[in-house]
C-alpha cells in the first residue's frame, strides 16, 4: 500500500469528474442501449467531452452551460448553447433538450444534472433555482420522482456545505422578494473522492483546500491505495500537465 497527495484546481476536478464517470459501465450501458440525457453545465461540459471522445460523437465544449456564478466583469466567447447532450441507443439527439425528452424517460434511462451544493458525508445535493418556473430540476423531477429514471449529480468538492441541504434548502426558500431559491436533487453527488475510486482503485480524504492565482477554490487530496495504482494516477498527471481553467 501506498500513500500520495495530490492537489486540483477545480477545473482539474470537473476533468476528473467526467473521466471517470465517462468510464463508468452502467453510464456506456445508457448510452448504447437507452437514453442518456446530460444536462447543460460547467462540470457535465468536461463529461460530455470525454464521453463523446469516447462514443466518437461530435460535442462542441463552448457555452455548454445554463447558468453559472462567475464575475460581472467576465464576458462569454461562445454564444451559450440551446440543447442538451442527448443519447439515445448510442446516437445523438440533435437540438433536444431536458425539456423535450423527460416525458419519455423510464427506469432503465439515466439523467446527469450538476449541482451547487453537496454534503460530503450524505452525498446529497443543493441545485440553486433562478426560474421562476422551477428551471430543468422540474421536467428531472417528473422522470426520476414519477418513473424512477435513474439520476447523478456530478459535483465538485469545492461545493462541499457544512448544513444538511434540507436546510439550506428551508433558509433559501424562505419568503424574499429576491435571491436564489434551492431544490435537494433526488441523485446522490458524485464527487472527486468518488472519482480517484472509480479510475485508480484509490481512497481518498480531503485534507486541506484553498490557494490563490487560479487555484482559488482549488483542494489538496491524500490518496492511499496499490502501489501501481498510485503509479497509474501519477503517471497520468504527468501526462495531462496543467488542467485550464474552465472558459465561457
Amino acid at each position: 500500500m501506498k500513500a500520495v497527495q495530490v492537489y486540483l484546481s477545480p477545473s482539474a476536478g470537473k476533468k476528473l469528474i467526467g473521466d471517470a464517470l465517462s468510464g463508468r459501465e452502467d453510464i456506456l450501458l445508457a448510452a448504447k442501449e437507452h437514453t442518456l440525457a446530460v444536462v447543460m453545465g460547467s462540470t457535465n461540459t468536461y463529461f460530455a467531452s470525454a464521453l463523446a471522445r469516447r462514443l466518437g460523437l461530435p460535442f462542441e465544449e463552448k457555452g455548454f452551460y445554463r447558468g453559472l456564478l462567475l464575475p460581472k466583469s467576465v464576458k462569454p466567447s461562445a454564444p451559450r448553447q440551446r440543447y442538451d447532450f442527448i443519447l439515445r441507443k448510442g446516437e445523438l439527439l440533435p437540438e433536444k433538450s431536458i425539456f423535450d425528452i423527460a416525458p419519455s424517460l423510464g427506469a432503465e434511462d439515466l439523467i446527469l444534472k450538476g449541482g451547487n451544493a453537496v454534503q460530503l458525508s450524505s452525498r446529497d445535493v443543493g441545485i440553486l433555482i433562478q426560474s421562476p418556473e422551477g428551471g430543468t430540476m422540474i421536467p428531472i423531477l417528473s422522470a426520476a420522482v414519477g418513473r424512477r429514471t435513474r439520476l447523478i449529480h456530478p459535483v465538485g468538492v469545492e461545493k462541499r456545505v457544512d448544513l444538511p441541504i434540507p436546510m439550506l434548502c428551508a433558509l433559501l426558500n424562505q419568503e424574499s422578494p429576491s435571491g436564489l431559491r434551492m431544490l435537494q436533487g433526488p441523485g446522490l453527488g458524485y464527487t472527486e473522492l468518488d472519482a480517484f475510486r472509480d479510475l485508480f482503485g484509490l481512497d481518498a480524504e480531503l485534507v486541506a483546500a484553498g490557494g490563490v492565482c487560479g487555484y482559488e477554490g482549488g483542494c489538496l487530496f491524500r490518496l492511499e491505495g496499490e502501489d501501481d495504482a498510485v503509479e497509474r494516477l501519477l503517471l497520468r498527471r504527468e501526462e495531462e500537465g496543467e488542467t485550464p481553467a474552465f472558459e465561457i
